[in-house]
């Protein structure tokens, strides 16, 4: 996942599948299910779907990143002239791989819910509990808190990195060259994290 909002989902997602940390959890044995408490569920699977959705797409997306990145370094192994068109065919192959998996992979995800998240509800909350995590779920306070993931998270970001851009970026040249050395080859400048410019 490329943004916030959707490590934010596959976080709730993940959240959902350890049942929660919520101190509700840690309360005692759930009551046997009833129709009510099938139905919150229900509710809570359908609020948190975009999340299930989301970790369909991480499953996917993990091993082809590796493979794409695998693939980068493999190609400066070829002779100039074919690495554009081999790069292409390899994105090309990758990126119908992922439109031909990635429904499947969502569809299967959302099928999968009740058996897997939808039992572990039933079986550590009650029914009031649910009504709970769902009163919260949809409340207009979890959605503004939802909604500012990306500004926290970029406000951090560019904090961290005037705090720490400076070392990072020493550390990362001697990084740099001591792979070099070690692979026998002269270390190049590269393009190492560097801390935004602060703003005023």
């Amino acid at each position: 996942m490329k943004t916030l909002k959707a490590i934010q989902a596959v976080a709730a997602a993940a959240a959902l599948l350890v049942g929660t940390g919520l101190s509700h959890a840690q309360s005692a044995p759930a009551a046997a299910s009833s129709p009510a408490k099938k139905e919150l569920i229900a509710k809570l699977l359908q609020v948190q779907q975009p999340g299930i959705e989301n970790l369909s797409r991480a499953v996917l997306q993990g091993p082809l990143g590796n493979l794409m990145q695998g693939a980068g370094a493999a190609l400066q192994q070829l002779p100039p002239e074919k690495r554009e068109a081999t790069a292409k065919s390899i994105e090309a192959e990758v990126k119908k791989f992922a439109e031909e998996n990635g429904p499947m992979l969502r569809d299967r995800a959302i099928k999968l819910a009740p058996s897997t998240i939808g039992t572990m509800l039933d079986e550590r909350f009650t029914e009031d509990e649910l009504k709970q995590l769902l009163a919260w779920l949809e409340s207009p306070v979890n959605k503004k808190f939802s909604q500012m993931g990306g500004e926290m998270q970029k406000a951090l970001t560019e904090k961290l990195m005037a705090d720490t851009g400076n070392t990072l970026d020493t550390r990362y040249k001697a990084l740099q060259q001591s792979v070099a050395k070690q692979l026998g080859i002269p270390a190049r400048p590269a393009s190492a994290p560097t801390a935004p410019a602060p703003k005023k």
